[in-house]
């Protein structure tokens, strides 16, 4: 009796793993071959989708001063971003598909949440590609100041968006090797900058809390850090355009952890070691100023140029993250199926990359610190799912097979999620009115588009994929 217990748990186990396994294969687009993206190429997309340089991390000494910005750059990582990266990890080799934590959402809790998490994240990841261009003019401007307001301010985003997007259509290997350039590039003049500060460098400057008089700003302060620490999920909207996803994919992301970690505590550290303190100068665009001061103009004018490369990154890799994530969604029925549509010429998703960067200008009016802070709402929105997700998964499907499997059991897990979702939930308390008043217009967008979408598919007015329902269900895991 044993034994019949025994057999039938181990086939029941061994159904569905296969299940799985057969279900994740409608998760990656039918085409024609397409040239897979590498270990390198996909380390430096990471990077850029989490940070692209220091460009950016300055508004964290001006509204908190140097000594809480040092304690939040070298913190943050451990209590946010190697669980976020952990947990990608282990979901993005387990199930291998465009669309990423629609996928995982969509396998732990069924359509609906897997489709909001769609949404959430769409509009996060559109909405952050707004952030670039105006965080590129913020650099601009000062070499160009009719470019800081007026008709020229709208003329040059709406330019430099059309350019970009137009880049990202020609090939996600393309935009990854470009964006290994573009790092490369981007990061030389941070290398300079802290080689010749050394000599300068005072470490009681780091041990100041700001200038007296200066208030604290700790809503920009906890915003800037998280934005420029978070999305580390992103590039799991590329899984099925990686090569090996179950071996490239974990080294990727270490290798993208190591870098964007240096890349910003080191240049923090020489800038406020070497220079004295200014804290209400502290903000988008100071580290050009201060490379004037250290080394020369020819230093800033590199600063400003290597900030534009990067922001160039930063955007072409936010719009792939976008576009192939809508792309998941198409293959899984959430969306129409020509939003998943590729070029003939180059097999990128064209329509989705379209409807992202039209998204993208229409949310261009917002200040910078209006859309990281839209941004962070719903990528904290997100991320809460996210969580709930991986620990479900654990749960639900215990011997499902993974490739990469954090080393903890249910009850570590459950305490690896639990800070940075406290983190999550006060990041979103301290959040603005019009944060607020926007993430719940587009929550509740993305909840009345589910059931629009779900009417157009039963009546057959528009053609899906119908795969986003084909999910394990609870009685095929009887172990």
């Amino acid at each position: 009796m044993e034994e019949d217990s025994l057999n039938s748990s181990t086939q029941s186990s061994q159904q569905q793993q296969q299940h799985l396994l057969n279900h994740n294969n409608y998760h990656i687009t039918k085409t024609k071959p397409t040239k897979k993206l590498a270990l390198l190429p996909l380390v430096f997309l990471i990077y850029f989708e989490v940070a692209g340089g220091p460009y950016g991390e300055e508004s964290a000494v001006g509204a908190a001063g140097p000594l809480f910005a040092i304690i939040g750059f070298i913190i943050f990582p451990f209590i946010w971003s190697i669980p976020e990266a952990l947990l990608t990890a282990e979901l993005a080799t387990t199930f291998p598909g465009n669309g990423g934590f629609v996928i995982w959402a969509n396998e732990a809790f069924g359509p609906f949440w897997g489709s909001l998490m769609g949404f959430w994240k769409f509009f996060c990841g559109v909405i952050n590609l707004a952030s670039y261009p105006v965080l590129c003019i913020n650099y601009l401007k000062l070499l160009i100041p009719s470019l800081s307001s007026g008709l020229p301010h709208f003329f040059s985003i709406f330019i430099s968006t059309s350019v970009l997007s137009f880049l990202n259509y020609s090939g996600l290997a393309i935009v990854g090797y470009t964006a290994v350039f573009l790092g490369v590039i981007s990061l030389l003049p941070f290398v300079l900058l802290t080689l010749i500060s050394l000599p300068k460098v005072d470490p009681t400057r780091w041990l100041s809390l700001g200038q007296e008089g200066v208030k604290k700003d700790w809503t920009l302060y906890f915003n800037t850090i998280f934005w420029n620490l978070n999305f580390w999920d992103s590039a799991s909207t590329l899984a099925g355009e990686i090569e090996e996803p179950h071996k490239t994919f974990p080294k990727a992301l270490l290798s993208a952890g190591f870098l964007t970690c240096l890349a910003y505590i080191i240049p923090l550290l020489a800038a406020t070691g070497a220079m004295p303190l200014d804290q209400k100068n502290w903000a988008g665009g100071y580290f050009a100023n201060v490379a004037e001061t250290i080394a020369g103009k020819w230093l800033k004018l590199w600063m400003e140029i290597g900030a534009v490369l990067s922001i160039i990154g930063l955007f072409e890799a936010q719009l792939s993250s976008a576009a192939y994530q809508l792309l998941g969604m198409a293959d899984l029925g959430f969306v129409p199926k020509f939003f998943g549509e590729r070029s003939k010429w180059f097999n990128t998703p064209w329509m989705a990359i379209l409807l992202s960067t039209i998204i993208a200008l229409s949310v261009s009016f917002f200040t910078f610190t209006e859309i990281i802070s839209i941004v962070n709402f719903l990528y904290s929105l997100g991320m809460l799912l996210e969580f709930a997700s991986f620990l479900w998964l654990r749960r639900k499907f215990p011997s499902l097979k993974r490739p990469f499997k954090v080393p903890l059991g249910l009850q570590g897990l459950i305490i690896m999620c639990l800070v940075p979702s406290v983190l999550l939930v006060y990041v979103m308390a301290i959040a603005t009115r019009i944060v607020y008043v926007s993430s719940a217009l587009l929550t509740f967008f993305g909840i009345v588009l589910y059931h629009f979408m779900n009417s157009c598919k039963s009546r057959n007015w528009i053609e899906f994929n119908h795969v986003g329902g084909d999910k394990l269900d609870e009685e095929d895991n009887v172990l």
